[in-house]
């Protein structure tokens, strides 16, 4: 009755030392960059590892050619890419923090579910759609 209790006091010890690597991971995250891009390039978005979006460049020729109905749709679509990129490598992150830890098999898919990698099982629909 009491055998796994000497597994979780183990499991929460090496939890707890997940913290400093949490915080390392995410000073880390800020620092890398992922580009996301729509209509062949015309629009790119900048964002970092944590979802901040940091630039976006639109192809003057749409400037120019005052296609803002083609701006509004290409738009979010490359901001979904690079925050898709970006969601990627918070998940490997968030992987090399808890690699260490004796967690279930399933955990990888837990973790996508957390960190919004995987929307096809997501039956809250929070995870922002792919376009």
């Amino acid at each position: 009755m009491f055998k796994g209790l000497g597994n979780i006091a183990s499991l929460m010890k090496q939890a707890s030392t997940m913290g400093p690597k949490m915080q390392e991971q995410m000073e880390e995250l800020k620092s890398k960059t992922v580009f996301g891009a729509s209509g062949g390039g015309m629009i790119k978005v900048q964002a970092n590892g944590i979802g901040q979006i940091l630039n976006v460049e639109i192809d003057p020729t749409l400037s120019k050619q005052n296609d803002v109905e083609m701006i509004q749709d290409l738009l979010p679509a490359a901001i979904n890419d690079a925050l898709e990129k970006q969601q990627q490598l918070r998940l490997e992150a968030m992987q090399s923090v808890t690699e260490d830890l004796p967690l279930p098999g399933n955990m990888d898919d837990m973790l996508k579910q957390l960190m919004g990698g995987d929307d096809r099982d997501d039956p809250s629909g929070l995870t922002p759609p792919t376009v």
